[in-house]
């Protein structure tokens, strides 16, 4: 990744935010102070005229000359204006021959009793603001008395806050750009963490961890990426470790097949009776690779979720009978004593009553398979909410430090005693997706040298 995008990206976002916010705040600003200075300058020019116009309706001698003293002390224009437009009274710096400020319609509403206001802009381009009152005298308005005031101590002011406004801008914009920029970067290093992260983790390089840690949606989304790179690692090593599992538990049969299938075919032995035992370790083995390739096609498809249920009311007890019935001969061979006790009021459950007869049967094959003196009890307890299914035997036992991997695919008890005792290792890992899949639970406890526990639990 040649820059951080993502930042430049926001960063631009936030920016242009800023940028938005500041335009429409000093905006907003200037018209309020705009608003302010007109306000104040009216108001200011409506009390001049108000006092200007109690000096000519006065009446005084004296009061032509205080009006003109007052004009220039005040620093305002005044036009003194008959009903005909005639001009009976001018003081100030606006040039008397200017009379472009004075309008008919105005002049109409003055002597109608009205007062007007209004901004006027002369020939040379200098604004003034404008108000007319009218003089009275008696109870008729004698003339239109106008006072005009210079805007250009208030265009300086206002000139002054823009700039105030403008450098204040610049400098609060300068500020949020820094800002941002480290914003940015700080918000957005995480993300580019978790990009490199999960390109490693995409090119194979599975022991990837993030350090980013937080209580936030980017420290948990860090989680999850650590969570997913654990999981595939997991998945690869598991992989790999059930290819190596096939491969090892294919080649020992398969080399006993070529072998012996060589020693037939080269007619490399010296009588029928041993030829006839090549012949049966052939098809010992080909039934091993069958059941095998069986067992891995059964947990394939359990793993998938493509198990088919056929659920309906289970006699437990009965599939529990029949199983014992099958292993007893297998048990006696070995010297093995095989019982079975029952516990409770008897009632069936719902299941599957061909999964559940594949749970049995795995479990006593398992215990007669890895027990060789003592004997095999199996046990079914009915309680009000569930049906618990016990096998105990006084086997070789499983070590402590192995029992967490027993449901493991291809895992076996005593792997340097593998072919003596059979079994292609996925019995049990079968046994725990059956009891899952129908909503069991299972759990086994063993001591190593004594003998091991199984017990499953299905609910009514």
């Amino acid at each position: 990744m040649k820059s951080n995008i993502i930042g430049f990206k926001l960063g631009l976002v936030v920016t242009s935010v800023f940028l938005i916010v500041l335009l429409f705040l000093g905006v907003a600003i200037d018209r309020m102070f705009s608003s302010f200075y007109y306000n104040e300058m009216r108001t200011e020019t409506e009390e001049l005229a108000s006092h200007f116009t109690v000096m000519a309706e006065s009446r005084d001698t004296t009061s032509e000359q205080m009006m003109r003293t007052f004009a220039e002390f005040s620093n305002v224009s005044i036009f003194n204006i008959l009903r005909d437009s005639r001009v009976t009274l001018h003081s100030g710096a606006h040039d008397s021959a200017d009379r472009s400020f004075i309008h008919a319609a105005d002049l109409e509403r003055i002597f109608s009793g009205t007062s007007v206001s209004f901004l006027y802009k002369d020939p040379a381009g200098h604004r003034y603001f404008v108000t007319g009152q009218p003089i009275t005298g008696g109870n008729t308005i004698r003339s239109a008395l106008y006072v005009m005031s210079s805007t250009k101590s208030m265009e300086q002011s206002l000139a002054s806050v823009r700039d105030i406004l403008l450098v204040s801008g610049m400098a609060a914009f300068a500020l949020a750009l820094g800002i941002t920029w480290i914003m940015a970067r700080v918000l957005s290093r995480p993300l580019v963490q978790m990009q490199k992260a999960t390109r490693n983790i995409a090119a194979g390089e599975l022991e990837t961890r993030l350090t980013i840690s937080g209580n936030d949606e980017i420290g948990f989304l860090a989680g999850a990426i650590n969570d997913l790179a654990v999981d595939l690692q997991r998945y690869r090593d598991t992989r790999q470790e059930f290819l190596a599992n096939i491969s090892h538990e294919l080649r020992t049969p398969i080399t006993y097949l070529q072998g012996y299938a060589k020693v037939v075919k080269e007619e490399l032995y010296e009588t029928d009776e041993e030829k006839n035992l090549y012949l049966d370790i052939i098809d010992q083995e080909a039934h091993r690779i069958q059941h095998l390739v069986d067992d891995l096609f059964e947990l394939a498809k359990m793993e998938e979720g493509r198990i088919p249920l056929n659920l309906e009311e289970v006699d437990l007890q009965q599939i529990v009978d029949q199983a014992v019935r099958k292993l007893d001969l297998s048990a006696k061979e070995k010297g093995l004593m095989l019982t079975v006790s029952y516990s409770g009021q008897a009632s069936q459950i719902p299941g599957d009553s061909k999964r559940m007869e594949q749970i049995v049967m795995n479990l006593l094959e398992n215990a007669v398979r890895y027990t060789d003196g003592g004997g095999i009890h199996v046990r079914l307890d009915f309680a009000a909410d569930a049906a618990v299914f016990i096998v105990q035997d006084t086997g070789i036992g499983i070590p402590e430090e192995e029992l967490p991997y027993i449901f493991d695919r291809f895992y076996r008890v005593e792997k340097s005693r593998s072919r003596q005792y059979g079994g292609t290792g996925l019995g049990l890992s079968i046994v725990k997706k059956l009891v899952e899949v129908l909503g069991g639970t299972i759990a086994i406890t063993s001591t190593l040298g004594e003998g091991t526990r199984c017990e499953v639990a299905f609910k009514k």
